[in-house]
């Protein structure tokens, strides 16, 4: 049997027990450890178990994860969305739809201080879905425009998504995190103006909320200033090359800690609570991570990727068609993976036809965790509506419904990034 062929059958092998529910990073690690085994010997095996494990996790950028992930948890347990919602609400609310354009808002401010697409949904929801329920808000619209917009979590920077992305294909994480902004930006755009198509449609779906002086709205932009300080701090050190990306994750949470510490909002309870949640979601994504190391040195000796890039690059079909259908397998996998898991399975067997393709990498991570975004809100798993139902008595296919227009909205962004590689490229460029 050629090693391609051992390599095909590990791939089928790890779709079949993933699909029985084994946690993902167990799975990563027996099909590597035995597809090595049958390969390269099982004394090797042995070898490559006990050395990537430890050469992965004692890596410099890898200490880049927790540090955000400890930025997003500490702002997110102490009420800094609650500010962005009511600064936002202070300036678009009084217009049909502006209480969930004022959550579209705030959730993209959010995002630029928090990397998780679920903790960005969570939070949001809790903050602005009463407020939009007082004003008599449908409820598709009103879970719709939450669960649409947590999804930013994972495309404005610092996102989880592009650390992964940037860690196992070795691409520079910085220039990935400026790839995302405008992407992001132009993101909360599409909601707004689908929002405003949804209420011009049925006017009842989004109730004009207290209008507000411009006294008012100037004072409430004390709200953003924690956001602000954070954002320019990490991203502006990043751009300007004052530090690397696993330094601006270390100043990023010591800075989180710090605002909220001054502004005397930080308590030992909710500190406490974001570093059990740090150390929960870290060790999740580290033992994935390492799995998917040894799968793929499984994959790179099997020579399968290699095999596959050379395939599709010989293909009597445009490079942008493939393309087209690895967004659409994306978009599959999303609907049953969870975001993180779907990148570090996939990375090692696409990654290699991205390149024989002659893509622009930085480009394809920004398409790539966009697709994933999607994912998040698609049934029959999308994670961010399931965040939704357990925040509000609203049934989960009422929500699916809401989400429908957001859906198309982002067909509609993904389409313009791909054909406009530009977007994604002009930051990362300039640095």
């Amino acid at each position: 049997m050629s090693p391609e062929m051992i390599g095909f059958i590990g791939i089928v092998a790890l779709v079949v027990l993933i699909f029985l529910r084994l946690w993902i990073g167990a799975v990563m690690v027996l099909i590597g450890f035995v597809g090595y085994g049958v390969l390269a010997g099982w004394n090797s095996a042995f070898v490559v178990a006990g050395t990537e494990p430890y050469s992965n996790i004692a890596f410099y950028p890898i200490t880049v994860i927790p540090l955000f992930i400890l930025m997003g948890a500490v702002v997110s347990n102490t009420g800094v969305s609650g500010d962005l919602f009511d600064t936002a609400n202070k300036w678009v609310g009084k217009t049909r739809g502006g209480l969930a354009m004022a959550t579209v808002i705030a959730t993209a401010m959010f995002s630029a201080i928090c990397g998780s697409s679920a903790a960005t949904a969570a939070t949001m929801g809790r903050v602005a879905l009463p407020q939009m329920k007082r004003h008599n808000y449908d409820d598709r619209m009103a879970t719709g425009c939450v669960a649409a917009g947590g999804t930013m979590g994972i495309l404005i920077p610092p996102s989880m998504g592009f650390i992964l992305y940037g860690i196992l294909t070795e691409t520079s994480i910085g220039k990935l995190f400026m790839a995302g902004i405008i992407p992001g930006i132009l993101e909360a755009v599409f909601y707004m103006i689908t929002i405003w198509i949804m209420c011009k449609w049925k006017p009842a779906m989004g109730p004009p909320g207290e209008a507000s002086t411009l006294k008012q709205k100037i004072f409430a932009l004390k709200g953003t200033w924690a956001m602000f300080v954070l954002f320019i701090l990490v991203m502006g050190g990043i751009y300007m090359g004052v530090f690397t990306p696993t330094e601006a994750g270390a100043i990023g949470a010591f800075g989180a800690i710090l605002i909220s510490f001054v502004s005397r909002r930080l308590t030992w309870h909710n500190m406490r609570g974001s570093v059990v949640e740090t150390a929960q979601t870290t060790a999740m994504i580290v033992f994935m991570i390492v799995g998917a190391f040894i799968l793929m040195r499984f994959l790179a000796i099997s020579k399968l990727p290699f095999f596959i890039g050379e395939l599709v690059a010989g293909l009597p079909v445009p490079p942008m068609m493939i393309l087209v259908a690895i967004i659409i397998m994306y978009i599959i996998l999303g609907c049953f993976l969870d975001v993180f898991a779907a990148i570090i399975l996939t990375i090692p067997i696409i990654f290699p036809a991205v390149l024989a393709m002659g893509f622009d990498t930085i480009w394809f991570g920004v398409i790539m965790v966009r697709i994933m975004e999607i994912g998040l809100i698609t049934p029959p798993f999308g994670m961010n509506v399931f965040i939704m139902s357990t925040v509000t008595d609203v049934p989960i296919g009422q929500i699916f419904r809401g989400v429908i227009p957001f859906v198309i909205a982002d067909f509609a962004h993904v389409a313009l990034l791909v054909a406009v590689p530009w977007l994604s490229l002009f930051l990362p460029n300039s640095m």
